[in-house]
């Protein structure tokens, strides 16, 4: 099974703990956050890792030499050159897989208690475009599904913006998710990645505006159990679900 590690953001929120490495190579529990990724999906049965790199990017490439690759299939897709946001990174990486299965989107500072095999085997067993994972947790931005669990539109509370393809659309109708950083992602759909003439743009973007011509589904998640660790007040919560959920994988 193909999975994507997006390890290349810059990892400003971290603060000091980024001053000398990327966000990747913070220590949790005496171990990297790539480390316990890596481990965690393979566990999984995921076989095949493609990890994109920008900041520190000479950091990570030693990091895995050193370590013989974890003894994994490991490939790195490089941004060294442009930072490429996250669909930009998505559609560069994927023609690095070589096969034509679907791919498992995972951010390398997300820690969850989540079924990933299970995830991916949702999105086979569908035959969705993308399957979503979500949670009902607090957010400025959601996104709206139907009772049949289709993506239909987004919000950013903050600023009240409402976008949806759907004419009509009224946020009220569906309901509200957060997005929880982590996706199954058919190889159906590179060609309308492809299609985008911008070198960098965010996959939640292509989501939102694709709603109306793809299958995009969503399961939903325990958000207690799942914590963004880009952030040092949250470093801590993701150190317990490591120990909990992650732990007997490194």
């Amino acid at each position: 099974m193909n999975a994507l590690i997006l390890a290349a953001g810059l990892g400003t929120r971290l603060g000091q703990f980024t001053a000398d490495r990327p966000k990747a190579l913070v220590e949790v529990n005496g171990h990297t956050m790539l480390e316990h990724q890596l481990h965690h999906l393979s566990a999984a049965g995921f076989d095949r890792f493609v990890i994109n790199v920008h900041h520190f990017a000479g950091k990570v490439r030693e990091y895995l030499a050193e370590n013989s690759n974890f003894g994994l299939d490991i490939t790195l897709s490089d941004e060294s050159v442009l930072l490429l946001d996250t669909g930009g990174g998505i559609r560069q990486a994927m023609h690095l897989f070589g096969n034509d299965a679907p791919v498992l989107v995972h951010n390398v500072d997300i820690f969850s208690s989540t079924d990933l095999s299970r995830l991916y085997k949702t999105n086979l067993e569908s035959g969705a475009d993308a399957t979503l994972l979500t949670a009902r947790r607090t957010t400025s931005r959601y996104l709206y599904f139907n009772p049949q669990g289709a993506l239909c539109g987004w919000s950013n509370e903050k600023t009240g913006e409402v976008r949806s393809p759907l004419p009509g659309f009224d946020k009220k109708q569906f309901t509200p998710y957060a997005f929880q950083g982590i996706h199954v992602i058919s190889q159906k759909v590179l060609p309308l990645l492809d299609a985008i003439p911008e070198p960098k743009f965010g996959i939640t973007d292509f989501y939102v505006n694709n709603a109306g011509r793809l299958n995009l589904q969503m399961v939903e998640s325990d958000p207690t159990q799942w914590v963004d660790a880009g952030k040092p007040e949250t470093l801590q919560v993701a150190a317990r679900i490591i120990k909990e959920h992650y732990e007997h994988t490194v």
